[in-house]
């Protein structure tokens, strides 16, 4: 799963849990960078992760794909 996982976030799938406001994506802007940083999105504010952090956060959390309420189904 970790593999699959980490290519749905290069391709800009949001991974979350709506009940719970938590969010993990990588932004448009970090496409292309040698160690693009994920955002960990909840609701008191967010933080900066890097490709490994984020997995781990998605896998601990037992984040989804998801619909973010302000970006929709994509990062990009």
């Amino acid at each position: 799963m970790s593999k699959m996982t980490i290519a749905h976030l290069k391709t800009g799938i949001i991974f979350g849990d709506n009940n719970t406001a938590e969010y993990v994506y990588l932004p448009a802007s970090e496409i292309g960078m040698e160690e693009p940083l994920c955002v960990l999105e909840t609701p008191n504010g967010r933080q900066d992760l890097n490709m490994k952090q984020a997995l781990s956060f998605i896998l601990k959390l037992s984040l989804r794909p998801v619909c973010h309420p302000r970006l929709g189904r994509s990062s990009f």
